[in-house]
Parts: structure tokens; sequence; C-alpha cells
């Protein structure tokens, strides 16, 4: 089992920044990749950023320029940097963890809030 605690959301003027954190506990070695996903208003989830154990990264069209991911291996904890906030940005952000005998990202965490004001 691998606990996620994601943490830094809030309020945010367009054109801001703002980090999120996510500490894993647990069964941390079988972590094969660690992702963002986000959930605006009245919309379906949808997968932001993702990290490999190998450093691989990826990024939905709409962030890319503007995300980065990345991970402290010895803190057990992903980032995800968010500047140039837009609006279109607001929505539950989520922390997920892709075990390694796992296609899908099985351990989430409980969400955090980002709200970008114009």
């Amino acid at each position: 089992q691998v606990q996620l605690v994601e943490s830094g959301g809030g309020l945010v003027q367009a054109g801001g920044s703002l980090r999120l954190s996510c500490a894993a506990s647990g069964d941390t070695f079988c972590i094969s990749a660690m992702g963002w996903y986000r959930q605006p208003p009245g919309k379906e989830r949808e997968l932001v950023a993702v990290i490999t154990t190998g450093g691989s990264t990826y990024y939905t069209d709409s962030v890319k320029g503007r995300f980065t991911i990345s991970r402290d291996y010895a803190k057990n904890t992903v980032y995800l940097q968010m500047n140039s906030l837009k609006r279109e940005d607001t929505a539950v952000y989520y922390c997920a963890a892709k075990p390694n005998w796992s296609v899908d990202y099985l351990y989430w965490g409980q969400g955090t809030q980002v709200t970008v004001s114009s």
C-alpha cells in the first residue's frame, strides 16, 4: 500500500505561481511512476503531468512550458511547479502513483484545490 498526501493548493491570481507537493509513504519502492491529475468544476478528471522512476516526464499540451513536475527521491515527494497560471487551471489537483505491477494509477491522494482568479 502507498499513501499520498498533497499540499500547496490555494487561491492565486492569473499569471501567478503555485507549487504542489505530494508526499508518498508506505511501499514506495513499488512505484514506477507518479502523476498529477486535475478535475475542473463540472468536467472529467484529466492527466496533467507524469514522472517515471527513470526521470522521464510527460505533460498535457495545455500546461507545457508552464508546469514542471519533479521528484525528490530522498523525501519520497513529487512536486508540480505551476507558473503563468490561467483561470482554466482552476481544479482539484490529485496526486497518483502507479505501482510497477500495474498499468493503472492505483493510489490516490485526497486532492488539493487550486483556484485561479482573474
